[in-house]
């Protein structure tokens, strides 16, 4: 037996993003081991919860997944653990589409688990009789095991909010959480700050740990969910790679956005990952292919820059042709310069263009792009449709006319509106993340290619001396 639910909510800020790392360290202080999700194209709150949990958290994504691979991933990331969590984004039937195809209720569904609902409760007393029953009467299909109610005012707000619900409804009251500027965690222009820049992530998560075990009934919560699961997908035994190849990863407090389920894929594909500090280490490694992550390199420009060393390294080696992708913040990081809140600092130049930050996002949301054949990674049929993502608040200026890009951007912003993609040796960097899946496995491509220079010869600074 497992305990399986969903965290959703009325509408999105309702906190249960705080509640479901709450309830991932809770349970798992208890000697329960908690696996999480997160719906959506997320890296911060996967963060997170996988430190929450101390098991890496995977995203579930209509948009960049086929519903069979949504699946997939949800079982065999389940197997062996007593709690599957999956932390909804929005509120519980918002979504793209019109039928609720793409829906927090529609992820329930597909995987057929209950429902626990998240109420921010501010300014509510007899309302919320009528909206929990509104939420079961729109979808009979959907299971909602009880609801958290969040944000209360105190005992006595409580005591009403009970006393409504239990008389209105037959849906349980799990928990009731009260304000607490404790419980919040601090957020900046891209949501929640990621776990790996924030110094006290460990006693923030074990305080909101504490207030959601005293205020939250766990065994109750427990009871609720817990069922057999409906089938358990059996997997193959994972083949041995031939190749044996070294890449380097730039993961600090500046760069930390990598899908849990992409670095499974590279290390399935035989790659070891070399993790580099962009803001500590002196100097490149000898790897045979690199990748820069998204993350928040605008907030560490000084110390960027003041690692002119590892930024020579980086801008030799690429010149020299050794294969690099670099996503969001990996491109920032490769321009020749940043600016922001009046400051100005050199960054790699690589890039012949200028970072510049602005207040409200440049780029944002799903994106659809379409190959151009010219990539690094270009296959000899191109892609005529990869889906995506962005979220970017900066965009690169004073680019040069008769550059190279690997995509043609049929939805979203990109570079410029129209393309995404810079290319350059073996260079791809891009505003564009992407997802290793069945649909576009950008990750053997990438692979390919440093084997391919690897048997050509090495390029790495250290390697070319």
């Amino acid at each position: 037996m497992q305990s399986r639910f969903l965290i959703s909510a009325a509408h999105k800020s309702s906190g249960k993003t705080t509640l479901s790392i709450g309830l991932c360290a809770a349970l798992t202080e208890r000697g329960l081991k908690v696996q999480p999700y997160k719906k959506g194209p997320d890296y911060i709150d996967p963060m997170w919860l996988t430190r929450a949990s101390r098991r890496a958290c995977h995203n579930l994504d209509f948009y960049l997944m086929g519903r069979d691979e949504v699946r997939e991933v949800f079982e065999t990331r389940a197997q062996g653990a007593d709690v599957t969590l999956v932390e909804g984004n929005k509120g519980l039937y918002d979504g793209l589409d019109l039928d609720g195809s793409n829906s927090n209720a529609a992820l329930a569904k597909l995987l057929d688990i209950p429902v626990v609902l998240v109420i921010d409760a501010r300014g509510m007393t007899r309302g919320v009789a009528p909206l929990i029953l509104g939420y079961q009467a729109f979808d009979r299909d959907i299971r909602i095991a009880g609801v958290i109610l969040n944000q209360l005012g105190g005992g006595r707000h409580e005591s009403k909010l009970r006393a409504v619900i239990e008389h209105y409804t037959d849906v349980p009251v799990i928990g009731a959480v009260q304000r607490e500027p404790g419980m919040q965690i601090l957020e900046r222009h891209l949501g929640l700050i990621p776990s790996n820049e924030a110094d006290a992530a460990h006693e923030q998560i074990s305080q909101i740990a504490r207030r959601v075990a005293e205020q939250v009934d766990l065994d109750r919560l427990l009871s609720l969910t817990r069922e057999q699961p409906k089938s358990e997908l059996v997997m193959p035994a994972p083949e041995q790679p031939s190749r044996k190849l070294r890449v380097g990863i730039v993961r600090d407090a500046a760069f930390g956005f990598y899908y849990e389920d992409d670095l499974d894929a590279l290390a399935a594909g035989g790659a070891e990952l070399v993790v580099i500090d962009a803001l500590r280490d002196p100097s490149l490694p000898q790897i045979d292919g690199l990748i820069i992550g998204g993350g928040f390199p605008e907030s560490f420009m000084a110390e960027l820059e003041a690692n002119a060393s590892l930024r020579n390294d980086i801008r030799q080696a690429i010149d020299n042709g050794l294969p690099t992708y670099a996503e969001c913040g990996g491109l920032m990081y490769l321009a020749r310069s940043m600016s922001w809140k009046g400051r100005t600092h050199e960054m790699a130049g690589v890039i012949p263009g200028d970072i510049v930050m602005h207040d409200r996002p440049v780029g944002r949301g799903y994106v659809r792009l379409k190959e151009t054949g010219a990539g690094p990674w270009a296959s000899e049929a191109p892609e005529s449709e990869i889906h995506a993502h962005e979220f970017h608040y900066s965009s690169l200026e004073n680019l040069p006319d008769g550059l190279t890009y690997a995509y043609e951007v049929l939805r979203g912003f990109g570079i410029d509106g129209k393309r995404d993609g810079l290319v350059y040796r073996n260079l791809l960097a891009s505003y564009t993340h992407l997802r290793s899946t069945r649909r576009f496995s950008w990750v053997k491509r990438f692979l390919a290619l440093v084997e391919k220079c690897k048997s050509a010869g090495p390029v790495t600074k250290q390697a070319a001396a």
